[in-house]
């Protein structure tokens, strides 16, 4: 059975910007190589941690909604465990309530977006 998963992890601030962007990559050709679908993903960027994590006191926080067998988890969560890159992950399923406030939350913004990209044209 195909369920909606949305996995947050974060990354090591030590990296270069290319070497960020490889880590992503590593994660979002896993869960294609693994039958998932690539629903939305966002980086959130740099931020400060709540607490200090193998003496970092920030990281790069990165997000991927995905549809995906239950298997696949199991063998995400285990790829994450082994890459010494990643500080923290959380994996979650999503309920119907939580994909269509996702899909609400991702319109609004897109509202938003679209007005002031034609005042700039």
């Amino acid at each position: 059975m195909v369920n909606r998963y949305e996995t947050v992890f974060i990354v090591t601030p030590v990296l270069s910007e290319e070497q960020m962007k490889e880590t992503v990559e590593k994660y979002t050709n896993f869960l294609k190589d693994h039958g998932a679908e690539i629903i939305y993903t966002n980086n959130w960027g740099m931020r400060k941690l709540a607490y200090p994590i193998r003496k970092k006191n920030t990281g790069f926080y990165y997000l991927i909604e995905f549809e995906a067998e239950g298997s696949v988890i199991a063998d995400l969560e285990v790829a994450y465990k082994r890459d010494e890159r990643l500080l923290r992950f959380l994996t979650v399923s999503l309920d119907k309530y939580a994909i269509a406030y996702n899909e609400k939350k991702r319109n609004a913004k897109k509202a938003v977006e679209e007005p002031a990209e034609e005042a700039n044209n």
